[in-house]
């Protein structure tokens, strides 16, 4: 699926939508530069599961919960070294538990990544406008 979001109530949208198709255990792996709109797109998962709190990027924590409708797990893995520090954190208890749980920057564990999940890639593009975003949404089954 491929969407096209001009504001990031846009992108919150495409992502409350997308939550509303997702079950207990799916794991959602997020791709993207910097600044792309990865974390908006997690706070609009977050929406979809009824989840109102602040969601912030766990870049420092690695992985914040979060409780609604589903329990969201939302992974930052920009600062791990290996995938061997997912597993120290309990990576594989919260994977194999009983919410949905997202990893921005989950080409840097794609080692550890199950066979079956979600790959959104956010991009943008200047060209076009400062809040253009295609947003790309595969399911991957292996």
């Amino acid at each position: 699926m491929e969407y096209i979001s001009k504001s990031y109530e846009e992108t919150q949208k495409i992502a409350s939508d997308f939550a509303k198709t997702l079950k207990s255990g799916d794991v959602v792996c997020m791709y993207g530069d910097l600044g792309a709109g990865k974390t908006a797109f997690v706070q609009g998962l977050a929406k979809g599961f009824n989840i109102f709190e602040p969601i912030t990027s766990p870049t420092f924590t690695i992985v914040n919960e979060y409780d609604g409708d589903m329990p969201l797990y939302h992974f930052d893995v920009y600062r791990i070294a290996d995938s061997d520090e997912m597993y120290e954190i309990g990576y594989e208890e919260y994977v194999d538990g009983n919410g949905v749980s997202v990893i921005e920057w989950a080409e840097l564990i794609e080692d550890v990544l199950p066979p079956c999940r979600y790959e959104v890639v956010v991009s943008k593009d200047y060209a076009e406008d400062e809040n253009y975003r295609k947003i790309e949404i595969r399911k991957i089954t292996k």
